[in-house]
């Protein structure tokens, strides 16, 4: 089977979605071991707490726009 080819990731041109998960890697520390060896190597637990942050702040967003 063929290796996937990883293209390195250029910080400055990212979607807001994209950018919030970054943000927030580099948040809690992540950030580092992201840019080394790619998301694949964050634990479940590690994944699980940026998807937590990141579903928080849609909720958040979402109620600012509402008032």
């Amino acid at each position: 089977m063929a290796k996937k080819k990883e293209n390195p990731i250029d910080l400055n041109n990212l979607k807001p979605e994209e950018e919030m998960k970054y943000e927030i890697a580099k948040e809690l520390g992540y950030l580092d071991k992201v840019m080394a060896t790619g998301w694949k190597s964050l634990t479940a637990k590690e994944s699980g707490r940026i998807g937590g942050i990141i579903t928080k702040r849609k909720k958040e967003m979402k109620i600012e726009k509402e008032d």
